[in-house]
């Protein structure tokens, strides 16, 4: 039976210095790197790139971007890192006209700001002044336009109440090929409806309708329209079936005279 190589203590004791060496080395480059990482740290928060450069808004139509970035209290002294974007996209939402907002960090110290406003789906007017109603029923006394605008129809004969909030809603389903073809919409209440609206189109054409339902009947009007005789005008009566009646013409109103 043949002997086993003896390894002595004298020949291992070299090799357990060299393994404690390298252990100790590397230790040692842990410690260094740390140490840098830390330095190179303290020096990016104490300088401006840690600070927020610019900041980037989109979506915002009726509200300026100088009142957005001041909700979200973004300042050239606020830190990348430190931003709280749940409590930022609070306070920009607490804002009557914007709907959403969503916050982005773009490295190395951008911050994106979208939002999504309420649409105006009308104006009423109110002492010379058109106040915007929003797409949820609100009316904005703090935005008065003095020219009559083009972007939504106009309410007239309406009192501030729920009437209007249910017209705003059923405004707000419409698609805008519609809606901007409403030059104004009358508040004409019936005995039998009190919610009885008379509109009139920026094409000629005058509409008789009821609040209630109002989006449904109303999305079938560009293809009522494109069935008539473009030559006369008259009402289209979309209470229960819809249907159509010319306006008398000059001369059959003097027939009828003569009779």
């Amino acid at each position: 039976m043949s002997k086993g190589k003896v390894v002595t203590i004298e020949d291992r004791i070299p090799k357990l210095k060299q393994k404690r060496k390298q252990k100790a080395n590397k230790r040692l480059v842990i410690y260094i790197s740390f140490f840098f990482l830390l330095i190179i740290g303290v020096a990016y928060i104490q300088s401006p790139l840690s600070k927020v450069s610019q900041v980037k808004i989109t979506g915002n139509y009726n509200v300026s971007e100088t009142e957005i970035k001041k909700l979200s209290t973004l300042s050239e002294r606020t830190s990348f890192w430190s931003i709280n974007v749940k409590k930022m996209t609070e306070q920009i939402e607490a804002h009557e006209q914007i709907k959403s907002a969503t916050i982005d960090k773009k490295l190395p110290n951008t911050v994106i700001i979208n939002v999504e406003e309420h649409k105006r789906v009308a104006y009423i007017l109110n002492k010379e002044k058109y106040l915007p109603i929003l797409e949820n029923g609100q009316i904005l006394d703090s935005v008065k336009e003095t020219l009559a605008p083009a972007d939504a129809p106009i309410l007239q004969n309406w009192e501030k109440g729920e009437d209007i909030q249910e017209m705003a809603v059923e405004l707000s389903k419409l698609p805008d090929s519609i809606t901007n073809s409403i030059s104004e919409i009358h508040h004409s209440p019936e005995k039998s409806d009190p919610l009885h609206i008379t509109l009139f189109m920026n094409d000629g054409y005058e509409v008789s309708a009821t609040v209630r339902s109002f989006s449904e009947k109303m999305s079938a009007y560009p293809s009522i329209i494109s069935e008539l005789d473009p030559s006369l005008k008259g009402v289209i009566y979309l209470e229960v079936v819809p249907y159509f009646k010319a306006y008398e013409r000059e001369d059959e109103k003097e027939d009828e005279s003569e009779r």
